[in-house]
């Protein structure tokens, strides 16, 4: 099992639920967050003062998939999330040792 963590702009989070829905994946956790990669943030200028925005509001997904979807699930971010534009985001993988569903005592496998 793996686990697919992806940082996205917060408008593409509708079209990459959408496409990894059309996959088949069911589950996801999303969160706000904010950060910055190369862009290194940008200024803004408020009441003619100006001043510099170090993060960046960015969505993070989280999903937890057989090692076969692992690859459908980054080509289904990728192309959904993509805009071509500094910024787009980055697609972690890692390994995951056990997963449990609390409810019913599920492991691994069964407990996706």
């Amino acid at each position: 099992m793996k686990k697919i963590e992806a940082i996205i702009k917060p408008f593409k989070l509708e079209d990459v639920k959408e496409a990894l829905t059309q996959i088949g994946i069911t589950g996801m956790t999303v969160t706000e967050v904010k950060g910055y990669g190369r862009q290194q943030g940008h200024s803004e200028l408020y009441r003619g003062a100006e001043y510099v925005v170090d993060f960046l509001p960015k969505i993070k997904i989280e999903l937890v998939v057989s090692q076969e979807n692992v690859d459908p699930c980054i080509e289904a971010i990728m192309n959904s999330a993509r805009t071509g534009k500094i910024g787009d985001g980055k697609i972690f993988v890692l390994d995951v040792e056990r997963v449990v569903r609390i409810r019913t005592g599920e492991e691994n496998e069964e407990a996706l």
